[in-house]
């Protein structure tokens, strides 16, 4: 038995396996999504999903299944299976899944009696092309395979519905066919190792529910548009390769690719396996740039979601390089100061006041893991002086310095933090004024810019900065501390403090330069343990506060009511426990430990092996939100790192912990 592996028992029950979903990706910004017993539940489900150059580079769903149906004498087997509506699934291939693995790649073993076949898929790493492979292990007799391709042709967070529109032409290739739905989209071909008969059967399929998309609020029944059905023999012991691609595969190297990009796989045969091969999965590599994709399965190139979590899925794992080539590759959005928050939005907008204060963040932990002082000044310099001086003098959104050094941000209408959902052009945590993250961070910021001009001896921009570090961290003391709460308020507008219990005051804790004393960093440690922690993240807000929303469900609305209001994020353990460590040390190695291993359990749930973007603020603390977050992934990978630090610090300390 592999590590993430489900048995019949556990499959054939589909309350227990439709909430279990797989996600693989690639380098071009390709992915496949699905259930385990393969049930698309959610519009973002599919076999080939990509980004198409004609829109922009827009992810559509290509290929959304491949349904598979054994023939043997007068009996017919489908394997695959769809929801429509009344709560009934047609047909119900899961009946026929044995076994569920995900180790190295995602592989369903089908039993019929003594038959057995399995499924295994995955993508080619540099291309826009699905690979499956069929081999017929056990079989009484030969059988006939028949496989039908369910198209959507259509973008990600949309759906497809039956229309006149819809080619029903196709063009022969080699042991295949090639065809697309719509004139504007390229072609996709539909190939086979094996040669193969396609039969044309143009037909569609009606109100393909996804259910997920039903919880979430949103439309959730589609029609689906299968062209014919592809026909091969098979005996006991044959194998073959199916190619969905934006190119023409050339069949007989089908098989060779396939094992020479099985080779190239992280296993997934443990917890610390399982981190590594996540982090990969939001790489993505296109001509000369470098970026990451902030989660999936509908998550974009977000500015602010990029720079937190660089370091803990590059430097974390000894990646230099990638991190690197990201850094240089997101100078270019630069623009007034600011990054691009949403890369989904057009024209894009400037919207995250923290974004570039992260950017530095990030430079300064390639800084502390390379030594490269001078490198990050010489090539980079010039874009943290063009930061710096545009939050001093003023910059789009209102972000601009005050006199007394702190950062104000906001206009009616928009968030700037991380804590930005909104509905309808109401921001439910708008926090406009002075945000104690972003005051955190800006102090950090300026305070490592010093550090690197002083070792370059640019006495020109220290001459012009020097003064204001103290100034700021007076003024961060007195306008965010309570001597009577002993901790920060969340944010400070004009005479108004947010006194509100939430997790952005732990920064001021866990940031290299943080103009709180110790005391008062272990006092803000104190009431973020004790209101927020919980064994799956920080909650938004403490539940002794009326706003607080324990649940994450519902509607949209309400879903972006609770969404910073209790629910839980992975992401803020980061700063939570090198916080910890930095003001107690190996005394704390022990919860740091704890809360590490904890998510281990995650790699069943959700999204297998990788953990999730959110969790409901009430225990039991449901995964939520997105399957796989790359932030959520980054700070779990920088825990591992503190841990191991820590051992090599005092290897007797926790000697039982293996990483």
């Amino acid at each position: 038995m592999s590590y993430l592996d489900f048995d019949k028992e556990e499959l054939v029950n589909l309350e227990y396996s439709l909430a279990r979903e797989t996600i693989r990706t690639n380098r071009s910004g390709s992915f496949a999504s699905s259930t385990i017993v393969g049930c698309n539940t959610r519009k973002y489900h599919g076999l080939l999903i990509t980004p198409l150059e004609a829109f922009k580079g827009e992810r559509h769903v290509l290929l959304s299944t491949l349904d598979a149906t054994i023939v043997q004498k007068e009996n017919r087997f489908p394997l695959g299976i769809h929801k429509f509506p009344g709560g009934h699934f047609f047909p119900k291939g899961h009946m026929y899944v044995a076994d569920f693995s995900m180790e190295p790649i995602p592989k369903i073993t089908y039993r019929i009696g003594s038959l057995l076949l399995t499924r295994e898929i995955l993508l080619v790493q540099e291309e826009e092309q699905i690979l499956v492979r069929y081999e017929l292990l056990e079989t009484p007799e030969p059988i006939l395979m028949q496989m039908q391709p369910f198209l959507a042709f259509r973008n990600i967070h949309q759906l497809s519905q039956a229309n006149m529109d819809a080619s029903l032409d196709f063009g022969w290739v080699k042991n295949g066919v090639k065809l697309r739905m719509y004139a504007h989209y390229p072609y996709l071909f539909l190939q086979s190792s094996k040669a193969m008969e396609f039969v044309p059967a143009p037909d569609w399929h009606y109100n393909v529910e996804y259910p997920e998309e039903q919880k979430r609020g949103y439309e959730y029944q589609e029609d689906l548009f299968m062209p014919g059905y592809f026909e091969l023999s098979l005996k006991k012991g044959d194998s073959f390769i199916f190619s969905a691609s934006l190119k023409e595969a050339m069949p007989v190297g089908l098989k060779k690719l396939f094992d020479k990009q099985l080779q190239k796989r992280i296993p997934r045969n443990s917890y610390e396996n399982c981190l590594l091969n996540s982090a990969q999965q939001f790489l993505l590599r296109k001509e000369d740039k470098t970026e990451l994709i902030a989660g999936y399965p509908w998550f974009e190139k977000w500015g602010r979601d990029t720079f937190i979590a660089l370091p803990g899925l590059t430097l974390a794992i000894e990646d230099t390089s990638t991190c690197r080539e990201i850094l240089e590759s997101k100078t270019a959005e630069i623009k007034g100061g600011l990054f691009i928050n949403n890369g989904e939005t057009s024209p894009p907008k400037y919207n995250s006041a923290d974004a570039p204060l992260w950017f530095i963040w990030a430079l300064q932990q390639y800084t502390l893991h390379t030594g490269q002082k001078h490198y990050v000044w010489e090539r980079f310099g010039l874009h943290i002086q063009a930061i710096l001086d545009a939050f001093r003098h003023g910059t789009e959104y209102n972000i601009q310095m005050l006199p007394n050094g702190l950062i104000y941000a906001g206009v009616e209408g928009e968030a700037l933090t991380w804590m930005d959902s909104s509905m309808a052009g109401h921001n439910y945590t708008a926090r406009i004024g002075c945000p104690v993250e972003i005051n955190a961070l800006w102090y950090n910021a300026l305070c490592f810019a010093l550090e690197l001009a002083q070792q370059a001896q640019d006495a020109t921009f220290e001459k012009h900065w020097k003064d204001l570090p103290p100034l700021i961290a007076h003024s961060f003391r007195e306008v965010f501390w309570s001597d009577e709460k002993q901790y920060l308020a969340d944010y400070v507008r004009e005479e108004y403090k947010d006194w509100a219990v939430r997790p952005n005051q732990v920064f001021a804790t866990s940031l290299a330069y943080s103009p709180l004393s110790e005391e008062q960093k272990q006092k803000v440690l104190e009431i973020v343990e004790d209101e927020l922690l919980t064994p799956k993240g920080l909650r938004t807000l403490s539940p002794a506060h009326p706003d607080y929303k324990g649940l994450y469900e519902g509607s949209p609305e309400e879903r972006d009511a609770a969404y910073h209001q209790g629910t839980v994020w992975p992401w803020l353990l980061g700063h939570f426990c090198e916080g910890l460590l930095k003001i107690y040390g190996p005394a704390r190695l022990a919860l740091v430990e704890e809360i590490y291993l904890g998510f281990e359990e995650e790699m069943w749930l959700h999204g297998l092996g990788s953990i999730s973007e959110i969790y409901d603020g009430n225990p039991p603390h449901r995964p939520n939100g997105a399957i796989s977050q790359a932030w959520s992934v980054a700070e779990l990978l920088r825990i591992r790192q503190f841990i191991q630090h820590y051992r090599q610090q005092a290897p007797a300390l926790s000697a039982e912990l293996e990483i």
